[in-house]
Formats: structure tokens, sequence, C-alpha cells
């Protein structure tokens, strides 16, 4: 859960870090080089050069970042670094420049020299709100750790801001901060109660924590605002399975009605529709997965399963039938088509699907005690016993089998070992109450008068 939680909360920030790269890191085409940066607004996104005082600087280095910002407006970022270093020559202890080269190694994915100017810049302008930004930016995906204390500089210097606690929040949850997370993202939902980004990740991140009931509250509050809200709706939806509250089913549904591809939700609503019995429904929704993703051995089993549920043993002997043609050496399949076999007490077509799943697993303890049930009861009654004694030599046998083999020896008409067999069954078993033990008692002492007899 975790991981599709983290996957799909990255690509939700990566949206959020794209604004705000747009808005912080953009210089402008101005000729001119800060000498002090002033704080925008609350309400207003970061200025595109996020400096108000500005002193000219000569003209061949006016001419230089003229050029580089020609080129980082091109997108030809390897071109700019060459100006820009030549300007930082000449004036290193202006920030601006440092900003733009840190920008322009973001971009072309030099991530270390990036980290290493906009530190410089930040030792040189220490109240520059932007560069925090851009590097906690850079860090958040690899070094979350790294990237909380430049993020929590940014969020002291823009405090009336949701966005910065947003992104330390995400900084902090990548550290295992938890609870430092539920604390910055909570302050960023009361700035902003209707950002419902920030809603739908303390939903998720309470999720993560086991407290659904918060996470409930959280995903309800997005979707006030945005029903078709893809991660709320299945937010909510998780939220009510994990507290086992009512309408869990319809959650899932209104989900899938927006995200009708998601196969794991599917297979939670069906899950969940056959615990509740709702097996027409549960075939209803199995019908609409197999038109998005098709039919598949995997959905073919678990049609025969809601079959199976229904007593339905034809149908789900067809369903399992076709699934073979998809997956003719799947050995489950080959299993579960012996044991429905059984249901409709065609033996040999039992018999055979067995000793083929065994073929396919040999280590597989279940079929080969299908198998000899099927011995058993398509009245192969040496078969079933040399079954079972290969069932012994891997696991201890439980008592009700010895009364199974004293029923084999019985047939077979072998009074000694019958005897031994039910005697056994009556030692062992610990529930002396049951139908089977009055039968083996009663068989015993025929079983006991015959044997005296022949004495």
């Amino acid at each position: 859960m975790r991981f599709r939680l983290k996957i799909k909360f990255v690509a939700r920030v990566t949206a959020v870090l794209l604004v705000w790269a747009i808005w912080c890191v953009s210089p402008n085409n101005s000729c001119e080089v800060a000498a002090q940066q002033q704080t925008p607004p609350a309400q207003n996104p970061p200025s595109r050069n996020p400096q108000t005082r500005t002193e000219k600087i000569v003209n061949p280095l006016n001419d230089l970042l003229d050029e580089a910002q020609r080129d980082i407006d091109k997108k030809d970022f390897a071109a700019a670094i060459e100006p820009l270093q030549k300007v930082i020559a000449e004036e290193p202890n202006i920030a601006f420049p440092h900003f733009q080269l840190a920008y322009v190694f973001t971009a072309l994915q030099r991530n270390d020299e990036a980290r290493a100017e906009y530190e410089r810049v930040i030792a040189i302008d220490p109240k520059m709100s932007a560069a925090y930004l851009n590097l906690g930016l850079l860090l958040v995906d690899k070094e979350p750790a790294a990237a909380v204390a430049p993020l929590k500089k940014l969020v002291e210097l823009l405090p009336a801001e949701s966005r910065p606690r947003l992104l330390l929040g995400v900084a902090q949850e990548r550290s295992q901060d938890y609870a430092g997370a539920v604390e910055t993202l909570e302050g960023a939902s009361k700035l902003d109660s209707r950002d419902t980004e920030t809603l739908d990740h303390l939903g998720m991140l309470y999720l993560g924590l086991k407290r659904p009931a918060e996470a409930e509250s959280k995903f309800r509050a997005v979707l006030e605002s945005k029903p078709n809200d893809a991660a709320a709706l299945l937010g909510l939806a998780k939220s009510l399975d994990a507290q086992s509250k009512p309408g869990v089913t319809e959650a899932f549904q209104n989900y899938l009605a927006v995200q009708p591809a998601d196969k794991a939700a599917r297979e939670r609503l069906l899950y969940l529709l056959i615990a509740e019995q709702k097996y027409d429904l549960a075939l209803a929704e199995l019908n609409l997965a197999d038109t998005v993703h098709g039919v598949t051995s995997e959905s073919l089993r678990e049609r025969a399963d809601i079959l199976v549920a229904q007593k339905k043993w034809n149908e789900a002997i067809a369903a399992i039938r076709k699934a073979l043609e998809l997956s003719p050496k799947d050995a489950q399949l080959h299993g579960g088509l012996g044991r429905l076999m059984m249901q409709t007490r065609d033996f040999p077509s039992a018999e055979k699907e067995l000793k083929i799943a065994l073929v396919l697993d040999s280590a597989n303890l279940i079929y080969l005690k299908d198998l000899s049930s099927t011995y058993y009861l398509g009245g192969n009654y040496a078969a079933a016993l040399a079954t079972m004694d290969e069932i012994a030599k891997r696991e201890k046998p439980i008592p009700f089998t010895f009364f199974i083999r004293g029923l084999c020896y019985d047939k077979l008409n072998q009074p000694k070992p019958a005897l031994a067999a039910y005697q056994t069954f009556l030692d062992t078993t610990t529930d002396k109450n049951t139908d089977q033990v009055w039968q083996a008692t009663e068989r015993s002492k025929v079983l006991k008068r015959m044997l005296e007899g022949k004495k």
C-alpha cells in the first residue's frame, strides 16, 4: 500500500514542483543584476527576478547576462553555462548569477553542481526564498532528509504561504518524520483549507499511519469541492475498508467509475462483494473488468470462484476450461478443475486433472490429498490407500485419516488392518462425540468378533 501511495504522491508533488519551478527559477530579461532580494507578497508567486533594488553592471557583464538569458529562453542550457561563469568570475559575491547557474545545472540534471550553486546563493543572500525553494525541490526526491532544512527556512521566510509547508511535509514524510509531517501538513491546511492537494496528501499520510478515521475526514473534505477527485475517492474507499464501515463497496464503485483501469481496486471490490455474498454484483464488476482489461486466465479464475460460491458447478467448470486454454500449464487451474470434477462426481476426469496438476507441481500436497479423495469417492480404495501412504511420507497424518483408512480396508474386506486403523483413530481423536467415532466404535466391535471367529 505504501508503495502505491508513494508512487502516486511523487507524481502529484512533481506537478507542484513544476509550477513552482516556473515561478521561482526563471529569470526575466533584464540586463541588471540585483544587490538585494525582496520577498514576494504571500498572495503572489515569487518574482521571476527576486530582486527589486538593482545596480548596473558594466556593459560586458550585462551582455553576458543577456546572452545567458537568451540561451535559457531557447532551452539551450548548456550554452548558458559559459557566460554565467564569466560573470561569476568577475563578480563572485552577487547572488543572481549563481542562482541562474544553479537553475541551468538543474535543467541539465547536474544535481551536485546545482546544489553547490544554490548553497552559494544562500550563503550570499540568506533571505532569497527562491533559492531555498529550488534547493528543497532538488533534494526532496532522492535526499529528502537533506531537503528538510532549506524547506524549513522557506517556511520561515514565507509563513503565510501554504505551498512551502506542503513541500516540507513531503520531505518530512519521506524522511520518516511522520509526526513532523502531520503537523506541517495540518498547518498548510489551516492556511488554505480549500487546498485539496494538501488534504489528499494528509489523508494518504493518515492511512499509512493506520489512522483511517482521520484519513476519512480529509478525503470527504476534498470530495465536497471535487466530487470526482480520483485520489480522494480511492482514499475514502480505503479508509472505510480499514474501518470495516458501511458503504465501502459503494465507495470503491464510485472510484472505479472515475478510474476503471485500476485492477487492484477492482480486485478488492470483488473480494468485498463476494464476502457480502453479492455474487451477481461481483459478476457484473468482473464483466466490466473484462471489458477494460480483456479476458484473462486470472479473471476467468475469479469468475469460477464466484460461480463456485453460487454452487454453479458446470458454469465454474466452463470458466476454468477457458482459463486453461490461455494457461494450459497452470497447475492451480488443473487442480481446481479436478476438485470441481469431484463435486460433479466425474471421478475419472477429476483423476486426470489432478494427475496433470501433480506433474506440473509435484510438491503440492493439496493435489495429492484431492487425488486420494477422488480415488476413495470413486471406489478405488487400493489407490486411495496408496496415495495416503505417499502423503504420510511428507506429513504426519491427522486422526481422521485413520478413519478413512479403516473404511478403505473395510471395503477391501481386510478386517485386521481396518480394525487397527479404526483403533488408531479412536485413540488419537480429541472429539469423542462425532458420528465418525460412533461408526468406528461400532465397526470395531464387528471386526473384533469376525477376527475372533476365525480363530
